[in-house]
Formats: C-alpha cells, sequence, structure tokens
C-alpha cells in the first residue's frame, strides 16, 4: 500500500496539499501515477500536455476484468486541475467532521474529492480481490478552462462504452441526466482615439460602443434551460485618452440547441448594431466550448449510478445540470457517461468544503457501481 496516504481522507488532504491550478498538474499527476503503480498498476500518459499548454497529460490507468460472469466494463473520470488560487493551502478536518481549506482560498474537492475516491476504491477492490468486468481510470488537466484534457484524449483507447465522473457540487445521490450545450463569443470593437480633453468629438470609444452593447443583451437565467454572461472586459491605454479598442467575452450556454443558435444571433446583432450607433467597428468570433447531451431514467447509464446509490443507500434524484464537466466530452465522442454529485460544497470559493462521511461514502458508491455493472448484462 503507497504510504503516504492510509485513507481517503487522508488520499484526500494530500492531494488538496498540492497547488494545481489549470495548466500546472504536474505534482498532482505524479502522485496519483506513483499511487497506482505502487498497487501494482501500469499508468500510460498521453501527449496531451503539450498540446494544451499543461506540464501533465491524462492519465490511463485499467484494472482488467476478473469476473468470470461477463457484466459491463466501465470507466472513472476525474481531473486534477483547480481554479486559480488566491492564497494558501492548508487542508484541515474540523471537529464537526468536514474538511476546510485554513489557507483562505478554493479547498480543491472539485476534483480532487473524486480522484481520492477512485483511487481508493482502486486499492480496495485489489486488496480485497472483488471480482469486477473491467476498470479503466482516466485522469485529465485543464478541465476548469474548457475541458481541455478531456477534449485531447483519445477515446478511442478506451475499452468501456459507459461511465461516471464525480463532478457536481451537491448532496450524494444526485444524478445529472442532462448538461448544456456551450459557446462563447469573443468581442472586440475598435473606434478611434482622440485626446479626451482636447479633441474628444475626433474620437469615437470602443468602451461607450461595447457598454451599449452589453446593456442591450440578456444576460442570466433566460429561461429554464438558458443562460448568458459576460465575464470579461478590458478596454483602453489611459484615463485621458479615448479608447480605440475594448475586448469582451460572453458565455452562452442551453440545453436547446435552437435556442442556442439563435441566442448567439441575437447577440451578434445587438453588438453591431451598437458598434454602428457609435460608429465603431465590431470584430466577432463565435467558438464551441462543448456539446450537450441528456439521457433518460431508463438509459444504461443511470440505471447502473441509481442502482449503486440505492444499495448504499441513497435515494436516487435526477436533474439538469448549468454546467459543462468531462462527461459532455465523452458523450460526444460516443461513450456514455454521466455526472454524479458527490457532496461538494461551495466550490470555487474560499467556503468550498465536503464532509468527511461523503469522501467515504462516495467510495463506497464507486465499489457499489464496480458491482452492479460486473453483475450487469
Amino acid at each position: 500500500m503507497p504510504s503516504w496516504a492510509r485513507d481517503v481522507v487522508g488520499l484526500f488532504t494530500e492531494l488538496a496539499s498540492i497547488a494545481s491550478p489549470p495548466g500546472s498538474e504536474r505534482e498532482v499527476a505524479d502522485r496519483v501515477r506513483a499511487y497506482l503503480e505502487d498497487l501494482g498498476l501500469e499508468v500510460s500518459e498521453d501527449d496531451a500536455g503539450p498540446r494544451i499548454g499543461a506540464n501533465a497529460g491524462n492519465l490511463l490507468c485499467r484494472l482488467e476484468a476478473t469476473s468470470q460472469n461477463g457484466g459491463i466494463p466501465i470507466f472513472l473520470c476525474a481531473h486534477f486541475d483547480t481554479v486559480p488560487l488566491a492564497g494558501g493551502l492548508d487542508p484541515v478536518v474540523g471537529e464537526d467532521g468536514v474538511v476546510r481549506n485554513a489557507g483562505g482560498t478554493i479547498l480543491g474537492a472539485d476534483n480532487k474529492a473524486a480522484v481520492a475516491a477512485m483511487l481508493e476504491a482502486a486499492r480496495l477492490i485489489l486488496s480485497e480481490n472483488r471480482p469486477h468486468a473491467g476498470i479503466e481510470l482516466i485522469f485529465t488537466p485543464k478541465e476548469e478552462v474548457g475541458l481541455q484534457g478531456a477534449k485531447a484524449f483519445d477515446a478511442d483507447r478506451l475499452q468501456a462504452g459507459v461511465g461516471f465522473v464525480y463532478d457536481h457540487a451537491a448532496p450524494i445521490g444526485e444524478i445529472m441526466l442532462g448538461a448544456p450545450h456551450a459557446r462563447q463569443i469573443e468581442v472586440t470593437m475598435r473606434g478611434w482615439a482622440a485626446h479626451a480633453g482636447i479633441a474628444p468629438e475626433e474620437g469615437r470609444s470602443a468602451i461607450v460602443a461595447a457598454a451599449r452593447a452589453i446593456t442591450d443583451f440578456r444576460l442570466g437565467r433566460l429561461d429554464e434551460e438558458t443562460t448568458a454572461n459576460v465575464g470579461l472586459i478590458a478596454g483602453g491605454t489611459a484615463k485621458n485618452i479615448v479608447p480605440d479598442r475594448c475586448t469582451f467575452s460572453i458565455d452562452v450556454r442551453s440545453h436547446s440547441e435552437a435556442k442556442l443558435a439563435e441566442l448567439v444571433r441575437e447577440l451578434l446583432e445587438t453588438i453591431t448594431f451598437a458598434a454602428a450607433l457609435e460608429q465603431c467597428e465590431a470584430e466577432t468570433t463565435v467558438e464551441e466550448s462543448y456539446l450537450g447531451y441528456r439521457f433518460t431514467r431508463s438509459d444504461l447509464p443511470v440505471r447502473l449510478a441509481s442502482a449503486a446509490l440505492e444499495r448504499e443507500g441513497f435515494q436516487p434524484r435526477l436533474g439538469l445540470g448549468g454546467g459543462g464537466a468531462d462527461a459532455n466530452i465523452f458523450n460526444e465522442r460516443g461513450r456514455q457517461c454521466v455526472n454524479l454529485a458527490n457532496g461538494m460544497a461551495a466550490i470555487h470559493t474560499p467556503d468550498e468544503h465536503i464532509a468527511v462521511a461523503d469522501l467515504e461514502r462516495m467510495v463506497d458508491v464507486t465499489l457499489a457501481l464496480v458491482d452492479v455493472a460486473r453483475d450487469a448484462s
């Protein structure tokens, strides 16, 4: 057994104490690889790192089937990276049985709680000689900045066609039946610079053009399926110069492809109109962030997840998510994959936390998934 972690809690706090913002996952990847190799497993790393600007690639570890009765091979996926840090990392277990970061920034339960659960489950499967139909473990970099690791992973390397990620911040038991389609619009407004005190009338403000467009956007939750957000904006060179350039980024998501396409068209028309009113020019690019997916309760991964949760005493709850996860990419590549809640809370904030009990329960859920898949036909 690896010497640097004796249970899932120690495993998690050890991983959470290592900084791994997007692109800087090397140390965590090396720890995970060493842990699995200490269990006698083979781990391969692909060349995704240099292709996506990360210092680590995707790791893949396969536990060959040991069941004599067939069953369904499954894959499990978690990501190494966290959102950028704004302080130190000092994960501690409180008297209330909850893990928090005393360092004043994120904890990293998103998604190292899932990494720890997968590793501990693998250890138990091997130490207890638990029969299974085949398990593949995938660990990805740069998930938090556009699911880049998963996008760079060759899904044809997988033997399993059904998988699970634990990347939903909600109480254990929730199963995401679907996630939205997402696109990103990058906008550059170009005006004309002039001295703001001497000849402002000679200038054309790119910031004013951007502000006019943003004011006219429909933003926030537009309906039960659709959201839009302007998350980044930058412009100008000095306070006494009419700004000739302003850039901003728009994130749009919907569970309906038709609604998403219509919203993108509406935003682009609004941008063009605002630029014309201010005698500026607008340059826009639209990029597909990821495709959405939708399951029903009768689909295989949902049935397996529901059976595993029920076996561990949880009442499955079916819902739709508003965010993307590596599951989006696997579904796009023809590998059925659902996102399961794992108990993490207040992710991406200094209040991020997870209960010790939930760390332990997700190991049990993982083992139940393995057993249910083994017994399925």
